[in-house]
């Protein structure tokens, strides 16, 4: 991972004005677009990679909707009793479901389209042109996850083709072109080249030896997405990526460096932001997830939560002693009925305590979010690991697909996402002028909990599955979408919440912006009749086929 410092945010606050926008029409016919003799394209890129990183309004507006409110709950990473956090009670708010899909087609989508399209034709930067194709996979790769059917193939053309209604490209066909997309360029990146992206490559400095990386270790993410629906295009395909030359340890790790600024940033992380932000206490560690690393003495724990007396002083760092770790269940609410909190099984009152369903004093020994790791402004975001790498690899190998002891990969991808809380300090010192305080996981406690949790054959699909399942907490898309294909961990739904618009099950998917109705009708429309249910959280992505 080569981490650099992120470029002064003046020199893109003009990139980002279009952000608050929603509608295709209004985004593409900007009559005071840049263009190639006013823009340096670079910055375009910077910013591309910054707002997918998820604070696109600098107040984490698509990380706290879909990646907390939805995503964390759903998973069962977080739980929370707050009305307006949908997730862990299936119920539906529309602009939450479609923040993610509003943003970056908004600004980050029509900016990779833009450097893709002006570097092209220029052979001197040949390299910049490749490193941005394959960023533009990975973009699309999240969205049509989250989505299904998407604008794809037409995507951010309305300034250079004036195509202000792209259609919805079918998913099937979104994949088969990423996986040549990724081939392909990555076979075109040439380390004899010229560097002509450096520090504007906020994640790699321009390095096309970890860029090729990235590429075939994406490759070998969206083959294993195939496995049920696909399975021979999956294994052809792992077994390509394989053969490239993927991620081998985490210094190969793809990430975002945020900085420790101020709430109004958009170089913050935004999950950070809302965990210990403008939201600290809406959100507690689930009973599931701190049940299962209880479970298995899982060193992870401290480093995941912490017991706060008070979540609203940010100051308040809270005990992570492993013993008194407390999840929240899901799916429970403070509204005094049947589902209110304090009729969890687990609500932590004491016995013949005149206080003991008073909200302020006893919610509060639920764990929250530890925040010298994961709550913090300039929490680095990982958008792909050499952990979640090697786990893919261990499937892989299990399945026969690729070469390998998939116990030696299952191993290495255990280590590396424990060793990867090293990795977040030294990032969280080198840019806050708070510096974490936290040490690495020592390397024998690594060894102790694999000895105690060896890789089993019997069980090797749930515990390969499990573990991406661990190491992608907080990064709820893609911890979403590998849970889908593979149904690991197994998660038991919360009860029939009232109001909930799936009939008690876990979604499947997010729904489409609204604003899409009227805008892009037509190509709306068909995407929406071409899934069974239609525009709905329960309809399936065309990969999801899993029971």
């Amino acid at each position: 991972m080569k981490s650099k410092n992120i470029i002064i945010v003046i020199l893109l606050a003009g990139l980002f004005a279009p952000a608050c926008k929603k509608n295709f029409i209004a985004i593409n016919t900007d009559p005071e677009h840049l263009d190639s003799a006013t823009i340096n394209y670079k910055y375009l890129f910077t910013a591309a990679e910054l707002i997918t990183s998820g604070n696109s309004d600098a107040n984490a507006y698509e990380d706290w909707r879909n990646n907390l409110i939805y995503g964390s709950t759903m998973l069962q990473h977080l739980s929370s009793t707050q009305s307006y956090w949908n997730g862990d009670k299936y119920t539906y708010n529309a602009g939450y479901n479609s923040a993610y899909w509003e943003q970056n087609y908004t600004s980050p989508v029509q900016n990779i389209t833009e450097v893709i399209y002006h570097t092209k034709t220029d052979t001197g930067l040949t390299n910049f042109y490749n490193i941005a194709r394959i960023f533009r996979v990975f973009m699309f790769q999240r969205i049509t996850d989250m989505y299904g059917d998407c604008p794809y193939s037409e995507a951010g053309l309305g300034f250079i083709t004036k195509n202000v209604t792209p259609v919805y490209d079918k998913q099937q066909d979104i994949y088969t072109n990423m996986f040549s997309e990724l081939q392909d360029a990555a076979s075109k990146l040439n380390a004899g080249e010229p560097n002509t992206v450096g520090a504007a490559d906020v994640v790699f400095g321009g390095d096309v030896g970890e860029w090729k990386k990235f590429a075939y270790s994406e490759m070998l993410r969206l083959a294993m997405r195939l496995v049920n629906v696909d399975p021979a295009t999956a294994q052809s395909m792992a077994s390509a990526a394989v053969s490239g030359g993927v991620m081998t340890s985490i210094s190969d790790n793809a990430v975002y460096t945020h900085q420790d600024f101020t709430q109004g940033q958009v170089t913050v992380d935004g999950t950070g932001l809302v965990l210990d932000g403008v939201d600290a206490d809406a959100s507690r560690v689930s009973e599931f997830f701190i049940n299962m690393l209880k479970s298995t003495s899982d060193p992870r724990l401290t480093y995941i939560a912490t017991v706060a007396s008070d979540p609203t002083d940010l100051s308040n760092l809270g005990d992570t002693t492993s013993a008194i770790q407390l999840g929240q269940p899901n799916g429970y609410d403070n509204n005094g009925g049947a589902t209110d909190i304090r009729n969890a099984p687990n609500w932590p009152k004491i016995p013949n305590d005149p206080n003991s369903d008073s909200l302020t004093v006893y919610q509060n020994r639920y764990s929250i979010v530890n925040r010298n790791t994961y709550a913090r402004l300039d929490a680095p975001t990982f958008f792909l690991t050499y952990a979640e790498t090697a786990l893919l690899e261990a499937e892989a190998a299990y399945r026969g697909w690729i070469s390998g002891d998939p116990a030696t990969f299952y191993t290495a991808g255990v280590t590396a996402a424990m060793d990867q809380f090293g990795q977040m300090s030294s990032l969280e010192s080198a840019t806050s002028a708070t510096p974490a305080t936290y040490p690495p996981i020592p390397a024998g406690a690594i060894a102790a909990y694999l000895a105690a949790n060896p890789y089993s054959s019997g069980t090797a699909l749930e515990q390969i599955n499990t573990q991406y399942w661990i190491t992608t907490f907080l990064d709820e898309y893609e911890a979403f979408a590998n849970w889908r294909r593979s149904g690991f961990p197994t998660l038991t739904p919360v009860n029939n919440y009232i109001g909930n618009v799936t009939n008690g099950t876990i979604p499947r998917r997010f729904t489409y912006s609204v604003s899409e109705q009227t805008a892009n009708a037509v190509n709306y429309q068909a995407a929406a009749s071409r899934m069974t249910g239609g525009d709905k959280m329960t309809s399936r992505v065309w990969w999801d086929v899993a029971p």
